[in-house]
Formats: C-alpha cells, structure tokens, sequence
C-alpha cells in the first residue's frame, strides 16, 4: 500500500480497563500523535476483560469508573469525541461520543494497532482493516511463539503485521527470534510539548516501577527469565549510597512496620493490575540503607497529568530494567524513560542493549555495572544543564512522535 492522504486509524487498547498514568500515556501518545500527524485516529477498548475501578480497588462488572476515566483523559490528549468502549464483557453494546457508528467505522480502518497484543482477537473479534500487533512489551511473546505455544501462536497470526519495541530483535544483536511478519522496530512516540517543562524542582533522582511481580518469567535458552524488577534492581541497590545521591523510588511497596499486609492496586503493571506485594523487612532496609526513598507510586498514578508531575519536578532518573529484556538485549527502552528525557532529565537506567541504537554518555546513560551507574550519576551532578539539555536533544531526534510515527506508517508500507 502506497498512499499519501489520510489514513483511518484505530488505537485498540486497553487503558480503559486498566486506568492508570503509564498506560494513558503510552496509548495516548500513539493515538494523539497519529492525529496530530492528520489522520482520522480512534481510540478504541474492546475487551472482555473486566475493567479495574480505582475507588473500589477491584475489577467489577462495571463500567461506570471506565468511562468517566476515560470523559476525563482523552480531551486532554485532543481526543475528547474520538474514542469508543464496547462492554465486551457484558452486552457487547458499544459506549462513549464514537459509539454510534463504532463497527462501521472499524470496518473500513486502514489499519488497527493493538498496543501491547492486548486485546484478544480471536476472543473478541470484529471486522476490521489491517490488524497490527503493537509490541510494546517485547519478549515473551516472542519467546513463546518460538517455542510453538498454541494460544500465543493462534493469537499473533491472527495479526496481519507485527512491530516491536524491542528494536535489536530479530538482528544479530539479539539471540531471540523476531515473530512472524515484522514489518517495523521503533521506538515509544512522545508528545514533546506536553512534556515541556522549567528546571525540575527537587534535588532527587526518581522513579517509578512495581518491585516484586510473579507468574510471568519465561524461559530462556533453558533458564527462567525474571519478570520481576526487584531481581535488578538489588543488584544496584547501593548505587545512591555510593554516588551520593538520593533516589526515590515510586512504586506500590508499603512500609511493613506501617501497614504490614494490607492490599493496595498495582498503578504501574502496563497489562494486569494486581494486588500490591509488601516488601519483606530486609528488602525495604536495604532500600534505606542504600540511599533510597520509597514513594506511593498508585497515588500518583491515577491521573496522567499527575504522575507528569511528579516526573518533570525530578532532577533524574534512575532505574533498572527487568532481566526479561537485559539478558536477551532487546534493545527494549522504556517509555516513562523517554517521558523524563523529554521533560529534559537526563536518565540512567540499566542497558538493554539501546545502547547499540540511541546515543549515549550525555543525557543518557546505559550501565550493566554498579560502577558503571556511580559514575554516570556523578558525571550528570557535576555538569547538570548540559547534560540536561543533552536528554531534551535525545527525546527530540529519536523519541519525537513526528519522527517515530512517519517512519512507522513508512514501514507498514502506507
């Protein structure tokens, strides 16, 4: 397909369902972006999930907190009337100011991108133009479908095309296998002007991530491969300590002296909101030991435009990366890491391999070693403005929607 008018898009997702900041926001820069770029763009939820309503902390046969979440978002996103929710789950009846004429329009979509692979085709089908999987979570997919899965196989060829995050994938860079028909590898798109932002207004480093996650490691080249972030993240726990530099860590951990036991919404997990984990003792006294404080991620992760908040008011980040996407050096970089270099604040996180793809050493760093992390903490303390302006830089060549988005749409041949 060569075509060089506007295309009908949908963004099919699931943010809905699971309404929380990071999952707004890596929706929404897609879709807002495609719009942006002069297309006809919808964003669309047909789950059958139930969705997760936040003010009873449970997922419910309900939709009433999912479309007032989603009332209250898009407009400020520039999608206020462009969006329909279908209760799938339910009646199949179509909500929200695009429902009206949800299944005809879908029909005669020039392309669907399901963020994530989220939503199950095959389960909750429809009729549609080019159903495209959008990887933004790379690996297990891949891993499984290598390994001839029969529900993920049923479910990625159910897709006319497949991309990837995980831009090393399917290269000699990366021992996992790309999935079949994989047309583009990018990068996540970003809103520059709604990340803009003065110098930050704390002297701490930030981030935000769940800390203990079960039931999704996989395997690979014959051992488990950790889903859970806290596996990393001890590795590097002393590095504030050592660097002399304070790191808060937002996330949905709870003090056990404080409220031992108690039950909390999981704000960060981008595809199932589970239960909060409490960290054991010894977890959560080695984070203080280690120069950390501990922040209440789903607090701030209930609104989008909050949790950009807390991001542009940081110095920088500072964060680990799941072992999933370390040792097979996908190439995976994180969407909230793009958010902060954005906003201009530099970012050092541990290396996927991005470091084979995106610039580095100014702005942002990529560590595997405790050593490795110090040092680039120090580097950006000692000469902060420049390598601030070195991150802005970054976000705008490589992570810029109108960059990212023109190339993707190149790709799948429009």
């Amino acid at each position: 397909m060569t075509r060089t008018s506007s295309l009908r898009i949908a963004v099919l997702g699931t943010m809905g369902a699971d309404p929380f900041a990071g999952m707004a926001w890596m929706h929404l820069q897609i879709a807002a972006g495609l719009l942006r770029l002069g297309h006809d763009v919808r964003y669309v939820e047909t789950t059958s999930a139930w969705p997760y309503d936040v003010e009873r902390g449970a997922r419910v046969d309900d939709a009433s907190y999912t479309l007032a979440y989603l009332a209250r978002v898009m407009p400020r996103f520039g999608m206020g009337e462009r969006w329909a929710y279908r209760r799938s789950w339910g009646d199949g009846a179509w909500l929200g100011p695009a429902a009206a004429d949800a299944d005809a329009w879908l029909a005669g979509t020039d392309f669907v991108f399901n963020v994530a692979g989220a939503t199950q085709v095959t389960k909750d089908g429809f009729a549609c133009g080019r159903l495209v999987h959008f990887g933004t979570d790379p690996v297990a997919e891949e891993l499984k479908y290598a390994a001839g899965d029969a529900r993920t196989v049923a479910h990625i060829d159910a897709h006319d095309d497949t991309v990837t995050y995980g831009e090393n994938i399917g290269t000699p860079r990366s021992p996992l296998p790309p999935l079949p028909k994989l047309r583009a590898r990018l990068r996540q798109p970003v809103l520059m002007d709604l990340w803009d932002a003065g110098p930050p207004t704390r002297d701490v480093f930030t981030t935000v991530g769940n800390w203990r996650q079960d039931g999704k490691d996989v395997v690979f080249q014959g051992r488990p491969l950790r889903w859970s972030k806290h596996h990393e993240f001890l590795k590097f726990i002393d590095v504030p300590r050592l660097a002399g530099q304070t790191v808060e860590l937002a996330t949905n951990l709870d003090d056990p002296d404080r409220k031992a036991g108690a039950e909390v919404s999981d704000a960060i997990d981008p595809h199932q909101i589970r239960g909060a984990a409490s960290l054991d003792r010894e977890h959560w006294q080695r984070l203080q030991q280690g120069g950390w404080r501990v922040a209440d991620g789903p607090a701030l992760s209930v609104d989008p435009f909050t949790y950009r908040d807390y991001v542009v008011a940081s110095r920088a980040e500072f964060t680990a990366a799941r072992e999933f996407n370390v040792l097979p050096r996908s190439a995976w970089f994180s969407e909230r890491s793009a958010c902060y270099l954005a906003a201009g604040r530099p970012v050092v996180t541990q290396d996927t391999g991005f470091s084979d793809v995106l610039p580095t050493g100014e702005g942002l760093f990529g560590f595997t070693t405790v050593d490795e992390a110090v040092e680039a903490i120090r580097a950006i303390n000692a000469d902060y403005e420049r390598h601030a302006k070195a991150a802005k830089a970054i976000a705008h060549e490589w992570f810029r929607a109108e960059v990212v988005l023109p190339k993707l749409l190149a790709d799948l041949g429009a």
